[in-house]
Order: C-alpha cells, then structure tokens, then sequence
C-alpha cells in the first residue's frame, strides 16, 4: 500500500523545497536557510492558516481538510493541475465500504469491452493502438502496437507494464533515444494514478517493484513529479525500420474511466508514415501468431 500520510508529507515537502524564497518576495532571513525552499511557516502564512494546522497537514495527521484549505495550499505552493488534483487524492483518501471493496475487486477482472477491441483491430494496418490501465499495465493492443517497441505478444501478461518495460526491460534505452524524458513521463503518469487510487494491489506492486529493483526509478519518483502526460511526441529507434516519429494521444473511455486508448500516428506523407507502413507489412512472427486471438488480459492481471 501507497500509505497516504507518506505519500503527502514527501510531496509537499518536495514542493516547498522546489520553490524559491526570493521569486515570492519572502526574506532570505538573518541566517542561512537550513533547507532549501520554503519553510513550513511560510507555507502557512502565503496560505492563509497557522503553522500548526499546516503541518498537521503535511504530516498526514489533519482529517477532513477542506477543499479551500487545500486550494489555499496549492495557491501557496503554486501547484500545476496535476499537482492539485494529486493533493486533493492523498489528502483526502476516499472513505471505502465493504461495497465499494467488492466492486473495486470486481474491476480487477474486466478485461476491455469487445467494442474496443474491434477498434483497436480496425485501426491495425495504419495507427498502434492500445489499451492502458491501472497502474500502467498494457490491456489490449493492436497487431502494430505490438511490434512499435517492445514485443508485446512475446511478454509475459504481468509483464506488459509500461513502467516495468522503460526500467527493466535491458532494451528501452535503445528503443527510447529520448529515455530520460520518457522515464520522467511514465513516473508522472503513475504517480498520478497512484493518487487516484492509493489502496490498488496493482499499482502498488509496480511502484513497489521498480523502488527495489531500479536506482533511475527511484531518483525520479522521489522528485514527487505529477505530470499526467496524455499527448506528445516521441521517437523510437525500431531494430527492422530505423528511427520512427509518432504523435502520441491518449483518450479516456467514457464507460471504463480507469482504461485510456492510446493512439500513434506520424505526419501523411512523412518517413515516419512510410516506415509504420512498412512495419505493418513485414511478417508476423511466429510466436507472436501463436497468441492471436485475443490481445486483451484481465485488468487486474497485465
């Protein structure tokens, strides 16, 4: 588990640390600040409320914090979007009932809807598409999705995490000539999603898995980034085609809020565009055949 008094204390003091005294008119005081960034007190007072309330807060030991208090904190902090909604999760866990615990397991099982699989089938010769859910895990892909980077139907399906491919997988480097942006990227996507869902066996085992086994994981998750990233570009270095350019565009599904389809595509008439074509032309590989059909696993599996 995500404990939620600790994950509140490292983000907001990351993000008083991140801040500069001086660039919020505040004085740099009689002697050298201890720590770098803002001090507790100060916090309280660009928010509005007293040094003890604050710190309770931080502390993870205020209940019940309301959204202005929280507002008035973010204000101080100068939080992005992201950050708030982030802040607004850990600090005010959802109350969950033995109802919501039954059907939150019951979620684990849903593997995504026929109807998106035959979208994701009716997009396979030109665009990769895939499915993400919880914690990163890859759901459901098309043909062409399973071959832009890593070999999806070669994986293991609790391995077919994003987060797990970009630390662990000894190839991302080489498929990511940008890999420190992408780590970053999938840090900030699974923080998000671990704001949201705090208590999720799934998402725990990701983070937990990547705080042991990867130093680069680790250095960037404790910078306590938010940054939910659902478009962009990115390029990828493929071993049959050479470099590759896509736009990436992520969409949450309306029916299945804890699923988002994942579209790549290159400019009409780009190099990028000619060689997706050509990756969907070359041969299917054996063992990729050998799992045809389905390309989908349970939610709580992958």
């Amino acid at each position: 588990m995500l404990h939620a008094e600790i994950e509140i204390s490292s983000f907001l003091k990351a993000r008083r640390a991140a801040l500069d005294p001086a660039e919020l008119g505040l004085p740099g005081g009689i002697g050298r600040r201890r720590v770098r960034g803002l001090r507790r007190e100060e916090v309280a007072q660009l928010a509005g409320i007293s040094v003890d309330y604050y710190t309770r807060i931080e502390q993870g030991r205020a209940h019940a914090v309301s959204d202005s208090v929280l507002d008035a904190i973010a204000r101080a902090l100068r939080l992005s979007g992201g950050e708030v909604t982030y802040l607004r999760n850990v600090a005010v866990p959802r109350r969950r009932s033995a109802a919501d615990a039954c059907a939150a397991g019951a979620a684990r099982e849903r593997t995504v809807r026929p109807e998106i699989r035959q979208l994701l089938d009716a997009m396979d010769s030109t665009v990769p598409a895939m499915v993400i859910g919880r914690g990163l895990d890859v759901l459901a892909w098309n043909a062409l999705a399973g071959r832009i980077a890593f070999d999806l139907d070669a994986l293991a399906p609790d391995r077919r995490n994003t987060a797990l491919l970009v630390f662990l997988d000894p190839a991302a480097r080489t498929l990511h000539p940008d890999w420190e942006a992408k780590a970053v990227e999938v840090v900030g996507n699974l923080r998000a999603d671990s704001g949201r869902h705090p208590d999720d066996p799934r998402i725990c085992e990701v983070v937990n898995e990547l705080l042991v086994r990867s130093a680069e994981f680790r250095r960037i998750w404790e910078t306590q980034s938010v940054h939910e990233c659902l478009r962009g570009t990115k390029r990828i270095q493929h071993p049959e085609v050479g470099e590759i350019t896509v736009t990436f565009e992520s969409f949450r599904l309306a029916t299945d809020a804890d699923q988002a389809l994942v579209t790549y595509s290159a400019p009409r008439g780009s190099e990028s565009e000619r060689r997706l074509r050509e990756l969907a032309s070359l041969p299917v590989p054996a063992q990729a055949q050998a799992t045809v059909p389905p390309r989908a696993v349970p939610a709580g599996a992958a």
